[in-house]
């Protein structure tokens, strides 16, 4: 069954060739691209469609990287300037591939934006040993680094990075002042990456700096509830300010300082067994689970623990109040579009466009990243169009074919770009690179277009062609009964 997906084992045979008979390649490849040592995407196609068959990853888990709605994305630098920076995109194509990240993480197709979907949160991200609900990750697991192992089932909530440049310190117990170190701690320490290149972290710590927190018409610039409140949303903002009966010095706004992203940038007990820094309440709505270590799932749950522990002596109707406050202040505009083949690759632009700064810099281990990175991003794009004969697909096999066939094609025409740069004939690569410009444009898009009504990206398809797939995983006993229904 497996044999039918001709995208990743393309994926996988591209990165091979890319790799083999280079030395000086190989050790570019490793140190200045921030140890690209694997193939790309190595067993993306074993894990399609049900994570964990035959991966590294325990079956059972679940990525969510099949969504057909994603959390949107918002950066500071197009708000200001109308573009984001060569490093910010190089950030965000670093942070989006599993390259940079070591042994089961690579091998399983995870990436630092596995976690942390267009910068924000995976709620429904599930490692079954490694988590006790959706949304929680035990950073300290030998899954993904035998040396973090410390022998207990301890998962930390999956947070989101809006507004991260606000929020230091870094980590749920705070334990890193410096973003940079901090990134750095979680690509070599939690998943066993090689040292980042320090272009490479730069690149990533400036993405998540430039990820922004949506904005929210129902509370002002200062953090107040805006004009239209409801009665229930003001009360709950009182309560929220409101000196706590048994501790005039403790209140919810002295922690979540409403003027300062609702954060006071310290640690706290909470009455949970240790120091948690204080997180941010806004866009909060769209971050559950809840508290450090993921054990609520709704902001009622949230309220009840406070009122209990620190004997707040609230009535149901306060309760109330202060749920209605939060979910006020944790709201969004447009929290979430449907992802189009359009957004891909504009994605996929976006990430190529670094090769233009990096042919002319010379910059082997960068054009390397970004090669490997984009080329894996174009063969998702292909899983993402099911070739002729795929389960649960029927229609537009013409479209679908050429679709697939424009996507191989600018593969190839990446990999000539890192050949001729490897090889140091830079003014070949550049002219590879204008030509993949020329083709993704001319060719790429409009074919991808075509496609799109009969890609996994149209939700009946989606639906149908996951039910079949995981029908046959059943019949070939490769997956248990029960999970073929989810």
């Amino acid at each position: 069954m497996i044999e039918q997906f001709a995208g990743p084992r393309f994926r996988l045979a591209f990165t091979c060739r890319f790799l083999e008979g280079e030395p000086m390649f190989v050790r570019v490849f490793l140190s200045a691209a921030a140890g690209l040592a694997s193939v790309l995407v190595l067993q993306h196609a074993l894990a399609f469609p049900v994570e964990g068959v035959n991966t590294s990853l325990p079956v059972g888990t679940e990525l969510d990287d099949d969504a057909v709605d994603q959390p949107r994305e918002q950066f500071h630098s197009e708000a200001i300037e109308g573009q984001k920076s060569y490093l910010v995109k190089l950030g965000n194509m670093a942070f989006n591939t599993p390259a940079i990240l070591g042994g089961t993480a690579l091998k399983g197709d995870v990436s630092c934006g596995t976690c942390h979907i267009n910068g924000t949160s995976n709620g429904k991200l599930f490692i079954p040993g490694l988590a006790i609900r959706p949304g929680s990750f035990d950073t300290s697991s030998a899954l993904f680094n035998p040396k973090a192992e410390n022998f207990v089932l301890d998962p930390v909530r999956v947070p989101s990075l809006r507004g991260a440049r606000f929020l230091a310190p870094y980590g749920n117990d705070g334990r890193k002042e410096s973003l940079r170190d901090f990134v750095r701690t979680v690509i070599v320490d939690e998943f066993s990456g090689p040292d980042p290149a320090p272009a490479v972290l730069d690149a990533i710590v400036a993405y998540i700096e430039d990820i922004d927190f949506l904005p929210n018409p129902r509370i002002t610039i200062g953090g107040k509830l805006a004009v239209g409140a409801s009665a229930s949303e003001r009360r709950g903002e009182a309560l929220f300010k409101k000196p706590f009966p048994h501790d005039a010095e403790l209140s919810c706004a002295g922690c979540h300082i409403p003027s300062a992203a609702f954060v006071d940038n310290k640690r706290h007990d909470v009455g949970s067994g240790g120091l948690y820094k204080t997180p941010t309440l806004l866009n909060a709505n769209f971050n559950a689970p809840y508290f450090h270590d993921a054990r609520f799932t709704t902001f009622d749950q949230v309220v009840d623990y406070f009122d209990r522990s620190f004997t707040l002596g609230y009535s149901a109707q306060d309760r109330t109040d202060m749920v209605a406050y939060l979910k006020a202040i944790g709201d969004a505009t447009q929290p979430y579009e449907h992802i189009t083949t359009a957004i891909l690759l504009q994605d996929i632009f976006d990430f190529a466009s670094t090769l233009g700064t990096a042919i002319q810099a010379h910059d082997n281990g960068i054009i390397t990243l970004t090669v490997a990175a984009v080329g894996g991003d174009l063969g998702d794009l292909m899983d993402r169009i099911p070739e002729q004969g795929a389960p649960g697909v029927s229609g537009g096999e013409k479209e679908r074919d050429a679709a697939r066939n424009a996507l191989k094609e600018a593969v190839a025409i990446l990999e000539r770009v890192g050949s001729n740069a490897i090889a140091g004939k830079y003014d070949e690569a550049a002219r590879e690179y204008q030509n993949y410009n020329h083709f993704i444009t001319v060719e790429v898009q409009p074919a991808v277009s075509r496609a799109e009504p009969w890609s996994l990206l149209n939700p009946p398809v989606h639906d149908a062609h996951y039910a079949a797939l995981r029908q046959q995983l059943v019949a070939h006993h490769r997956l248990p009964a029960e999970s073929a229904a989810k």
